[in-house]
């Protein structure tokens, strides 16, 4: 390494994972062209990847704020384009980080221009899930599992319930970086976590109704009814959470079914609606590997699966809909539409909803690599996800905003419901 040359991070070198970096470069020789690189490995111990060609500037400068890409994982002005870039070394690997305390460390380097360019300058940037005084519980709490994550101070904070994933264990990636931005969080698993059975039959909503009221409990919220945040099929869970249990404020809808899909829904011992299957003829092989799914989701609206409808309109709380419009996994768009055209027949408008072109299922938090495919538990390999990375990356940085500002707006918080539980 040249000591003359200096790859800088600005403005600092650690920073919250869903925070933006300055990458800059100084001491280059005047025009010269180089090759950023950055490498990360997940929870999972997958490599991912990517670069990308710059020219300096007459002073030997390059700015990654200013300059375009010439050639590599992107091209063009993309100040973080060796985050979202970011590629797995493995076919069909999502880019796994669901553990809360460890930071995502990426390491940036510089290489002279040529395949196997001696390296010129490297750094790291620490990017962390979990804030600074935000604090981190395992929750066992009778028949809740899951963790909660609460932001330093008495609050009074917005209670958010976070449906990251469907079973199989916990995510407390967007759950801690919500906690981060000044809201009690509560991810709770479905099945497959420490105690739980392993698989299942039947769903009930009996146990987000008493997740529900365990966040509700908490001192430090403040919200008299709490927000829930889902996507994929916890979409249609949290559908259902906001239409049949009480305080349920502010629902965010993401990429997910105006239906209850793949399990019968149970409340009070009673099944409320039936399942929506697939049909596994319709999946479609790609030479990637890979297949494409999106059509196999029976039709909800056909007479036959009406029963699996969930009746949106019952619920009183806001929602926002949001949905991929090159998602692959399924017809997020068009289940999108259904729940608007019911809600307006029904007169009402407690909803808003934001659509983006070339996104494509899994929308998180920003600055994580963008998945095209990877292993589908449901359906037993892997399949396509679809978007574009440079469209996919900028939807998650406009939606990570909107959500934010939805439960903010929602989820109004009274300081006499704190002194009340105390």
């Amino acid at each position: 390494m040249s000591s003359q040359i200096r790859l800088r991070l600005l403005p600092r070198a650690r920073c919250m994972f869903d925070e933006p970096v300055q990458l800059k470069v100084d001491g280059l020789r005047s025009r010269q062209v180089v090759t950023l690189r950055a490498r990360t490995t997940d929870d999972k111990g997958v490599v991912f990847r990517s670069s990308a060609t710059y020219r300096a500037d007459g002073s030997g400068g390059v700015d990654l704020q200013r300059d375009p890409s010439l050639s590599g994982s992107y091209t063009g002005v993309e100040p973080m384009g060796l985050l979202w870039s970011m590629r797995a070394t493995a076919l069909h690997k999502k880019f796994h980080k669901i553990k809360s305390l460890d930071p995502h460390v990426v390491k940036f380097s510089v290489h002279e221009e040529e395949e196997g360019g001696r390296m010129l300058a490297e750094a790291t940037n620490e990017r962390l899930l979990i804030g600074d005084g935000v604090s981190r519980r395992t929750i066992k709490d009778g028949n809740i599992r899951g963790v909660l994550f609460t932001p330093p101070g008495g609050g009074p904070f917005p209670g958010v319930l976070d449906l990251y994933t469907f079973g199989g264990g916990l995510s407390e990636k967007r759950a801690s970086l919500l906690a981060s931005r000044g809201f009690v969080v509560l991810t709770v698993a479905l099945y497959g976590h420490d105690d739980m059975a392993k698989n299942i039959k039947e769903v009930h909503l009996d146990y987000f109704e008493e997740a529900i009221r365990f966040l509700k409990k908490q001192n430090e919220v403040g919200s008299k009814g709490v927000g829930v945040i889902s996507i994929s099929k916890s979409g249609d869970l949290a559908l259902s959470m906001a239409s049949y249990l009480p305080g349920v404020a502010a629902t965010v809808w993401i990429n997910g079914c105006s239906a209850n899909t793949l399990l019968p829904l149970y409340y009070k011992k009673s099944q409320i609606h039936p399942a929506l299957k697939f049909d596994p003829s319709k999946i479609i092989p790609t030479w990637s590997g890979a297949s494409n799914i999106k059509n196999i989701l029976h039709d909800p609206l056909a007479e036959e699966n009406k029963a699996t409808l969930i009746p949106v309109e019952r619920a009183e709380g806001r929602f926002l809909f949001v949905a991929s419009e090159d998602d692959l996994n399924w017809e997020s768009k068009a289940y999108l539409d259904m729940m608007v055209e019911r809600l307006q027949r029904h007169g009402k408008d407690n909803f808003e909803s934001v659509c983006y072109p070339g996104a494509g299922h899994y929308l998180e938090p920003p600055y994580g690599p963008y998945c095209p495919s990877s292993f589908h538990g449901v359906v037993g390999m892997p399949v396509l996800w679809g978007g574009q990375p440079r469209s996919h990356a900028a939807a998650e940085v406009h939606l990570w905003k909107k959500i934010q500002e939805f439960f903010r707006a929602h989820l109004s918080c009274d300081a006499t419901q704190i002194k009340a539980k105390m």
